[in-house]
């Protein structure tokens, strides 16, 4: 009997009576994908990027009532939006010196709220945006925040990415990859998607069809501070990464040092 070839795209998937296998394609992954995963690893056992201080988890205050603080780390979300992390952790810093409470910031006026965020970027209007928020968690949602993504991004300011971070830190539920410019440059780099991605979302629906689900959790603080030291958006520190012999976009930012 002739033995059936199997493609490296096809796997069978059990035996139907004549004893041929019903093939199947087999789920796409990128090249050296758990290689360079693990350097990545290697390279943050460090937590020392701004992200690790810095990021909404770490901004928001775990002492406070549950409802506060799952209403801090929304808030910084919307804040870290083009936003460098030491101006979204001054920002926070001031709001909770005043107040970062639900009766607090609904009764604040909006200009006393600009001057304690500023220089945050579009401060003015995250500003208004926080203002409806409150407004809005007060009237629908038992004055905490929403416990679905979809509902998130109905909040005025608040897109996927803050959404899926909101969901992970504040409701300790992983429902998806929180995409920023930093995960989006590096999967991009890296060539985790099938094909180019030109937004942060694009990416995460990308990247999510075949990125095993146990590691979405770590996947946004693990790039976030990869991409803050080395795998910069200019000037990355080729050199120093691990990942240099097997990153596909090396060789458009590191130069070999020519024997002299």
């Amino acid at each position: 009997m002739t033995k059936r070839v199997r493609s490296q795209e096809q796997v069978g998937v059990g035996d139907i009576e004549d004893g041929v296998s019903e093939p199947m394609k087999r789920k796409w992954e990128p090249l050296n994908w758990r290689v360079q995963l693990s350097n990545i690893r290697k390279m943050r056992e460090s937590r020392d990027a701004p992200v690790d201080s810095m990021g909404c988890e770490r901004l928001a205050d775990e002492t406070e009532h549950p409802k506060t603080f799952r209403l801090q780390v929304l808030i910084s979300l919307m804040l870290s939006s083009q936003t460098k992390d030491q101006v979204t952790s001054a920002a926070m810093e001031r709001l909770k010196l005043r107040g970062c409470t639900l009766t607090t910031l609904t009764s604040m006026k909006t200009g006393e709220l600009q001057d304690l965020i500023y220089p945050v970027g579009f401060y003015k209007t995250k500003a208004l945006n926080i203002k409806k928020t409150c407004e809005i968690l007060k009237e629908k949602y038992n004055s905490d925040i929403p416990e679905t993504v979809e509902e998130l991004c109905t909040l005025p300011g608040v897109g996927p990415k803050m959404a899926y971070l909101a969901m992970q830190c504040a409701w300790k539920k992983v429902t998806g990859i929180g995409v920023d410019t930093h995960v989006h440059r590096i999967v991009n780099r890296l060539k985790w998607c099938k094909k180019p991605t030109k937004t942060p979302e694009e990416t995460r629906l990308a990247i999510e069809e075949w990125f095993p689900r146990e590691h979405w959790d770590e996947i946004n603080w693990l790039l976030v501070g990869f991409g803050q030291q080395i795998c910069r958006p200019v000037n990355p520190n080729c050199k120093e990464c691990l990942n240099l012999s097997i990153c596909p976009s090396a060789s458009k930012f590191h130069k070999k040092t020519k024997n002299i």
